[in-house]
């Protein structure tokens, strides 16, 4: 039986991937919740969570998993024969988000709101992926190029706010949320190569059984983006209740 993601046209499911982002999400929560935390003043650490390490890491590898499991994602919707009409459904949703995600952290952080962030970058990486993705092997020479390009080579022009989203800036903007096009699009063609590379190769470490125990992660994996959507505004408005709740206590 082919086991393909039933969101981009196949009729079973990749659980081990749907795991695996369900894993990046949980994380990406814990992780927000934390910062949650830090803006309402009930966690204090050290330093800013923008200037510590510990923090900084933990953002980057939450990101490289969660765009890694997008690139394995475009590897199972290309090998399953997705049409563009689903394809630009999917998109469209993730396009409506990223809109809405603009629109929420103007209202909240006007002068820091979020541009291009990793929704509005996942929008544009998916279409050069799709694009790409006939390219198969020659993609790890992408990625690798996308990852390295931003240490080899950044200039000014770029710092504008029409060209910020590229990553060849030489000043990270002042927002919420910047997942540049660079170097980050090069963890997605790895991602896409790698997927493809395993679907050919070694479908089983993507198609084989999931242990019960994953189950909810899986389940989770499979509604990301309404999670992703839905899990801030539910912290902020929590902990906005109880900041307010201990002041009048």
């Amino acid at each position: 039986m082919t086991h393909v993601d039933s969101r981009f046209g196949g009729t079973s499911r990749f659980e081990r991937l749907d795991a695996l982002r369900g894993l990046a999400i949980v994380w990406m929560a814990l992780y927000h919740f934390a910062f949650d935390l830090n803006h309402f003043g009930l966690l204090q650490p050290r330093q800013h969570p923008n200037d510590d390490p510990l923090w900084v890491v933990q953002r980057t590898l939450i990101l490289g998993l969660f765009l890694f499991c997008a690139g394995l994602g475009q590897a199972v919707a290309t090998g399953a024969g997705q049409g563009w009409p689903r394809f630009w459904r999917r998109w469209a949703q993730v396009a409506a988000c990223a809109a809405l995600v603009s629109l929420g952290s103007w209202l909240v952080f006007p002068r820091s709101w979020i541009a291009f962030g990793v929704l509005h970058a996942l929008c544009l990486m998916l279409v050069l992926a799709r694009l790409l993705a006939p390219l198969r092997a020659r993609l790890w020479l992408l990625a690798t190029l996308a990852l390295l390009l931003p240490l080899l080579w950044r200039h000014e022009v770029f710092n504008g706010p029409w060209l910020s989203w590229t990553g060849l800036v030489t000043r990270k903007p002042i927002t919420e949320d910047y997942v540049p096009l660079l170097p980050w699009f090069g963890v997605l063609l790895a991602g896409l190569a790698a997927g493809q590379w395993l679907l050919a190769q070694r479908a089983r470490v993507l198609a084989g059984d999931l242990p019960r125990v994953l189950a909810p992660l899986a389940v989770l994996g499979r509604w990301s983006l309404a999670f992703y959507m839905l899990h801030q505004p539910f912290f902020f408005g929590l902990l906005m209740a109880w900041t307010r709740w201990r002041g009048l206590a």
